[in-house]
């Protein structure tokens, strides 16, 4: 048994917990389960359960099942189901041997509803769905009882066993508890726990021609599985009358639902239904689009797990609804990646500069620190001439007062390089835009009196690469609080990706997919997964500019 006294609660759930351990409620076990339906991608709302499912079974030295509620065969693919094992593996956590399906279970689930058919407590309607909702009423009108609730239980059982054999179309018959219509509660007003549905399983082919709806099957799953807490958004307090209800007239094992808020996000749409309307409509390209706030998208743009972890940790558990600021999250992000990301040099929007005192074809070399938070990170060696590339923003022929950077006659530190002095121009006559800037290199143990620092690369050195800047996919704090009769997709953000073609140092070829990177004074970035050596693709992950530290009052990184 766990020893609730070495344990430290955290919030109202693990206060639950250590209770039950206290008392031996559960005979001192903690079974915990994640139930996603293979329906679509994980996104970050997922992790956020992810990580009280497994991080609480880890505190209290108990287990945590990954299991698919598999009910609707239409909308489930064996797609979703390898995405969601990946995600949760990616995330750190490991379920071990307890993985499982509902459908496994649908055997024993059609044998529970025979048994409510029995006691009376289970008939099979024959209301179609546009009556079902007529007689099952609104919260301020009561429910009126289907024609069909008092069937003879045998006659029942019979229409049931003919459901189960394919013998009828889909709508013609469904299975409903009976409770009671008068309740207050919509969801205890004779819900519907079975239907037919003449589609073909992903995990068990064409078995079944009838299938539990989920609030039936769901608390079933929980009692096979012998769960001892099962954690569920505050959306399913409703439901959960119907949860105690279902185990308690089977008289069957009987795990406790605890409800917490799920996660909200700013400038994010936290449902697969749109989510997956965003993939068809092509307004992204794909469900791991670097955009999108799926799991797979994330890790595509360059989120850790660990960043991620964090983050559900910071923002804790509640049971109220909050609107949590994206910027929490891309500062647990931020935070993680100044600890772990090797420093590299890109320039983005890059002109030449000559320095006109170094010789053609002399190579000088520079010492670069690949990462100032970790020692064993070690140092590279970059190599430059008489030809750089520096980032136009850095250069402004007429500078404001407030611009520390290149200008005429004025010097800079080039990172890790000594220092340049701009000595003169060269512009394009039909624009105007400055094409060459001319200058002088001095040595880095020369002491030079400067105010600012810019990046740089070796014009000679440096490879071509294609960089996707991305940014928040939409335009407002909560795309779906929108006016009546707008379309939420109109908040989208035309300007959530550009791409442009940037000088990158040349140790940059062969980053591996997903290595964190930090491209100095400009931002993280990640190889994406379609990088190669001959067409090196780097996605940015977040900028440098920390907004929640400001926010908080703490320094950023």
């Amino acid at each position: 048994m766990t020893d609730a006294t070495e344990k430290t609660a955290t919030h109202f759930i693990h206060e639950i917990v250590e209770e039950d351990l206290r008392t031996g409620k559960y005979d001192g076990r903690v079974v915990t389960r994640f139930p996603p339906e293979p329906n679509g991608y994980l996104h970050i709302g997922h992790a956020k359960a992810i990580c009280l499912d497994f991080g609480t079974a880890l505190k209290y030295g108990g287990t945590c099942h990954l299991r698919f509620d598999d009910t609707n065969p239409e909308a489930e693919e064996e797609e979703y189901v390898n995405a969601i094992i990946e995600d949760v593996k990616w995330l750190g956590f490991d379920w071990g041997e307890h993985l499982y399906y509902a459908s496994d279970y649908f055997e024993k689930m059609y044998d529970y509803a025979v048994e409510l058919i029995k006691k009376g407590k289970a008939y099979v309607c024959t209301l179609s769905p546009e009556e079902f909702k007529e007689y099952r009423g609104i919260p301020t009108r009561l429910g009126k009882e289907s024609p069909s609730r008092n069937r003879p239980v045998e006659e029942n059982l019979d229409l049931f066993t003919r459901m189960k054999s394919g013998e009828f179309k889909e709508g013609e018959y469904v299975v409903r508890a009976k409770i009671d219509m008068s309740s207050p509660n919509l969801h205890m007003r004779d819900p519907a726990i079975y239907r037919i549905k003449h589609a073909r399983h992903p995990h068990v082919g064409d078995t079944w021609h009838i299938y539990p709806m989920y609030d039936f099957a769901h608390c079933l799953e929980d009692s096979i599985e012998h769960v001892t807490h099962s954690l569920c958004t505050l959306e399913f307090e409703v439901h959960r009358p119907l949860y105690d209800w279902i185990l308690d007239e089977l008289d069957i094992y009987h795990p406790q639902q605890i409800e917490f808020a799920r996660l909200n996000l700013t400038y994010t749409v936290m449902s697969k239904r749109r989510l997956l309307e965003l993939v068809k409509d092509g307004h992204v390209n794909g469900w791991d689009d670097p955009r999108m706030p799926t799991l797979c998208g994330l890790r595509r743009r360059g989120y850790t797990a660990d960043a991620i972890r964090h983050f559900c940790d910071t923002i804790g558990i509640t049971k109220y609804e909050s609107l949590t600021d994206v910027a929490l999250l891309e500062h647990c992000l931020r935070d993680h990646l100044n600890k772990v990301a090797m420093r590299r040099m890109a320039v983005l929007n890059p002109v030449r500069m000559i320095l006109e005192n170094i010789p053609e074809g002399e190579v000088k070399t520079c010492t670069a620190v690949n990462n100032p938070e970790d020692e064993g990170a070690g140092t590279r060696e970059l190599k430059f001439g008489r030809e750089i590339y520096i980032e136009r923003d850095d250069f402004m022929e007429e500078p404001p007062s407030k611009f520390f950077r290149l200008a005429p006659d004025r010097s800079v530190r080039l990172r890790n390089a000594g220092f340049v002095t701009c000595t003169g121009l060269e512009k394009d006559p039909d624009t105007g835009a400055v094409t060459v800037i001319r200058g002088t290199w001095t040595a880095p143990e020369e002491k030079v009196k400067v105010k600012g620092t810019i990046h740089w690369v070796s014009s000679e050195h440096a490879i071509d690469a294609e960089v996707r800047i991305y940014d928040r996919l939409f335009t407002v704090e909560n795309p779906m609080d929108v006016e009546e009769g707008a379309d939420w997709k109109d908040t989208l953000n035309p300007e959530s990706l550009k791409v442009v073609t940037a000088k990158v140092e040349p140790t940059l070829a062969d980053a591996a997919a997903g290595t964190p990177l930090q491209f100095e004074r400009i931002g993280y970035f990640c190889a994406d997964p379609d990088s190669t050596a001959v067409k090196p693709i780097f996605n940015r992950t977040v900028t440098l500019r920390d907004s929640w530290a400001k926010i908080a009052g703490k320094p950023g990184k």
